[in-house]
């Protein structure tokens, strides 16, 4: 007996294995995302500043949104600490 299609029932698919290129051009960072599965590829291009994850997270968002998979959430924002 198969069990439920978690697509249709509002749960995130499995993990997909995605695959990271990043370039150098000048002043500018080119990063590739690929999906494995489907041969899907999308590119951003970022400012060096950037650190790796953030880098990866924009282009892993931009291959979901190409999909039609769920995106991550936005980081939370940071409150500054109170003095007592």
């Amino acid at each position: 007996m198969a069990g439920p299609d978690k697509s249709q029932s509002g749960q995130h698919p499995p993990d997909r294995r995605v695959l990271f290129e990043f370039i150098q051009l000048g002043q500018q960072t080119r990063v590739s995302a690929i999906d494995e599965e489907t041969g899907t590829e999308v590119v951003v291009i970022c400012p060096p500043q950037l650190g790796q994850l953030q880098m990866q997270r924009m282009a892993l968002n931009k291959l979901r949104h190409k999909m039609g998979l769920p995106q991550d959430p936005p980081p939370a924002p940071v409150r500054p600490g109170k003095w007592a």
